[in-house]
């Protein structure tokens, strides 16, 4: 396998209720059957066990609403990193820090909750950088300022 370096992780959250806030951590655990353990969605399998937006994008929805910054708690986005713009098709597989290993899954597409927490406007502000939907491949540990990097199985390339 050979890795690119994509970034790094700026900010990790969690919200332990639906509907609640996000809390903003250090570090986070996260494993193949619970996803992002401490989360709400903790224990549902499926495409979304971790959400991810880049740093870039908040910029631009903050340019765009006139504001200086977004807070990432706003976005209800589990991680915010820093770096390359990752795509979300491919089911793509990338590396975090030194364990984690997650697959992307898709567009976080933004919902009407965006108006709510960004003020009206945030969701159409958010339209193509909502971030992505990531499932868990291999558990682990992960914490801010950790590197992301791209995997890349050359056997498959040819």
């Amino acid at each position: 396998m050979n890795e690119f370096p994509m970034g790094k992780i700026n900010w990790i959250g969690i919200r332990p209720l639906k509907g609640s806030p996000l809390h903003s951590i250090k570090k986070a655990a996260v494993d193949t059957v619970n996803g992002l353990n401490g989360d709400h969605y903790c224990g549902k399998s499926g495409k979304r066990q971790l959400t991810l937006i880049n740093q870039e994008d908040l910029k631009e929805v903050a340019q765009t609403m006139g504001k200086n910054e977004i807070d990432p708690e706003l976005t209800r986005r589990n991680v915010v990193f820093s770096g390359k713009k990752i795509l979300p098709e491919g089911n793509a597989l990338f590396r975090i820090g030194d364990e984690v290993i997650i697959k992307i899954t898709g567009p976080c597409r933004p919902c009407k909750r965006m108006d709510e927490n960004l003020g009206e406007g945030g969701e159409e502000a958010m339209k193509g950088r909502g971030g992505l939907t990531a499932k868990i491949v291999k558990d682990g540990y992960f914490s801010v300022g950790d590197e992301i990097f791209q995997l890349s199985d050359r056997s498959k390339e040819s």
